[in-house]
């Protein structure tokens, strides 16, 4: 099923616009200019202009463009020729995103948010398609700077867990 530019940016338009009017509704943080409403405020602003972008074809050109000159330099088949997965259960790799964001919001108050992002990024990598070395580098690296990001710069504390930050 394939669904239109028109139909896909509309929906990431209103996934922005759901997710700013949510940052809106956040309570202020006394004393502080930027508080808790910023960062989901700023990220639906940015998926509303995306999803616009997509409804309106800004960059349709672009894209046509690069997939005309792929598969002239390739032996893809053409657009909306099926190709069947190379495994029996590849098509269930579309699972795996929301089971890990299930699995993240059920343990990260008991593991901590380094450990269950750590697991996470790991088996994500690993399942779409990384080598081994890259995704044990991406799931011990990524974790440590997004806490440093949320811890100083938001001033979001993070669950500790069985690992704690040291900072």
């Amino acid at each position: 099923m394939r669904l239109s530019d028109r139909a896909t940016g509309l929906f990431t338009f209103a996934l922005g616009a759901i997710a700013a009017y949510a940052g809106t509704q956040l309570p202020p943080v006394p004393g502080q200019q930027i508080g808790p409403n910023v960062f989901p405020l700023v990220i639906g602003i940015g998926l509303c202009l995306c999803g616009l972008m997509i409804a309106f074809g800004i960059g349709r050109q672009f894209e046509e463009e690069a997939e005309a000159e792929l598969t002239a330099h390739t032996d893809l088949p053409p657009e909306g020729e099926f190709v069947a997965a190379p495994g029996r259960f590849q098509g269930l790799r579309i699972l795996i995103p929301p089971a890990l964001l299930i699995f993240y919001a059920l343990v990260v108050d008991t593991l901590g948010f380094f450990l269950t992002a750590a697991g996470v990024i790991l088996v994500a990598a690993l399942a779409f398609g990384a080598r081994l070395s890259h995704a044990l580098a991406l799931a011990l690296l990524a974790p440590i700077l997004v806490h440093l990001v949320f811890y100083k710069l938001l001033r979001v504390p993070l669950p500790a867990g069985l690992v704690p930050m040291p900072w």
